[in-house]
């Protein structure tokens, strides 16, 4: 649960984690196992010739301090010309107090170990610092011999080119890996575009194909067959919902031809039945046809929202609109029906009404607000629901069908976007509508 929240959630950055990791991981430890071998076995063997040079150093001077006072410069000089050490002997001085090893003194140990194999003789050495090269110091018979050897001398110096190898190879692969997976991942992001795209209502890009591996191709031709088995249900349901609709219309029109020729004192009341039939039957079409059919559109928000308010009569009203001219894709009707119905709602309870639409961050959000009695928080989501009606003061005395709200969710949600209800500033309902904007459409 803790790496859960690091890891990556893009299927690009996971599937280039799992190429990549094993490799980096094996190569690193395969570096490790041959640095720390060649390390040791290199190091070993360079301790070793250099401390047989400084042990025959020491034997000629055994030999040679008693055949002239020069004798010391004559090995100095043979050991710059023929071994590369710098030698010089110090008469009458004592070696210095030993210092702390280091814990990964590769090279101070196997010197230590070799010297003390090779001469028997109190010594004191420094491998460790940034110079260039080491200082080896030997107690002889009345003097003390320095030696200096030079670092590359006694370490492996050709160990940078394993690791650019090492380091070339990794990046290589990381550089066809990217490229290949670029190419893989593309199908899949394709795919997920064109299925939000339908989602929301919208055409599928022109580019859209089939293609990529065979279980992306796969995904992608069933999608394509859902897509069609969808638009053929849609299609067959708007033709038969609007010889439905004709058929009723019909009816309910010569109903009030009936009632416009008959004479009585109840005939108003049976046209306001009548009446009363078209709206319901009106909400049950809506409802049932939802937003299909219409084609998305560039809409000017502010224009829309003053035509829904303008059956709030009578009424308080405030609008705020941002960003004017508010230019947004989207279905203009369903939208229109959308905030007709929040205006409605709230005009039949309240007598004010502030409606609020802004742009930001490809986010399109109008807020309905209004000062009735709004309500409760757990009923919020009931309100929703087709038919469904509140038996508190929110709907008394007011005959509705219970569409309303469940339209403008229905209507909302084929826009991509939800609609979400709270209290309000004014004291009674907010209603929030967000919708997503496609940046390359608006």
């Amino acid at each position: 649960m803790f790496f859960a929240a690091w890891t990556p959630k893009g299927l690009y950055t996971r599937a280039l984690i799992i190429i990549i990791a094993p490799i980096l991981i094996l190569q690193s430890i395969l570096a490790l196992v041959f640095l720390d071998r060649h390390w040791q076995v290199v190091t070993s063997r360079l301790s070793v010739a250099t401390a047989q040079e400084i042990a025959m150093l020491v034997s000629a001077y055994d030999w040679a301090k008693d055949k002239g006072p020069d004798a010391g410069g004559r090995l100095a000089e043979m050991a710059r010309d023929q071994l590369n050490l710098s030698v010089r002997f110090v008469p009458g001085e004592e070696l210095p107090i030993a210092r702390s090893k280091p814990f990964f003194a590769l090279l101070d140990r196997h010197m230590s170990e070799e010297i003390r194999y090779r001469i028997h003789r109190p010594y004191w050495i420094d491998t460790v610092g940034s110079s260039a090269h080491i200082e080896i110091r030997v107690k002889l018979d009345g003097a003390v011999m320095h030696v200096l050897a030079p670092r590359a001398q006694l370490m492996p110096s050709n160990t940078h080119i394993f690791l650019v190898w090492m380091v070339a190879s990794s990046t290589i692969l990381l550089i066809v890996a990217i490229l290949f997976l670029r190419n893989q991942i593309r199908p899949i992001q394709s795919l997920a575009d064109a299925a939000d795209r339908f989602g929301r209502g919208r055409p599928a890009p022109s580019d859209f194909k089939v293609r990529g591996a065979r279980e992306v191709r796969l995904a992608a031709q069933a999608f394509l067959e859902m897509r069609d088995r969808i638009e053929r249900h849609v299609e067959q349901r708007t033709i038969m919902l609007a010889g439905v609709s004709h058929d009723l219309r019909t009816v309910l029109t010569r109903f009030r031809l009936q009632l416009a020729m008959m004479p009585g004192a109840h005939i108003e009341s049976l046209k306001r039945d009548v009446d009363e039939m078209q709206e319901m039957l009106e909400d049950y079409m809506a409802f049932a046809k939802g937003a299909s059919g219409e084609q998305v559109q560039r809409v000017n928000v502010r224009q829309v929202v003053e035509e829904a308010a303008a059956g709030a009569q009578g009424k308080t009203f405030k609008l705020e609109v941002r960003q004017d001219p508010l230019m947004v894709s989207l279905r203009r009707n369903a939208f229109k029906r959308a905030i007709v119905n929040l205006v409605s709602n709230a005009s039949r309870y309240s007598g004010t009404i502030s409606i609020r639409a802004l742009r930001s961050r490809g986010w399109l959000t109008v807020t309905v607000e209004d000062d009735g009695p709004g309500i409760p928080a757990d009923k919020r989501e009931e309100v929703f629901r087709p038919f469904h009606s509140l038996n508190k003061a929110r709907n008394q005395n007011v005959k509705a069908t219970g569409l309303g709200l469940a339209i403008t969710r229905d209507i909302i949600r084929g826009h991509g976007g939800e609609i979400t209800l709270g209290n309000s500033v004014l004291g009674g309902l907010k209603a929030v509508i967000r919708i997503p904007l496609q940046p390359a459409a608006d």
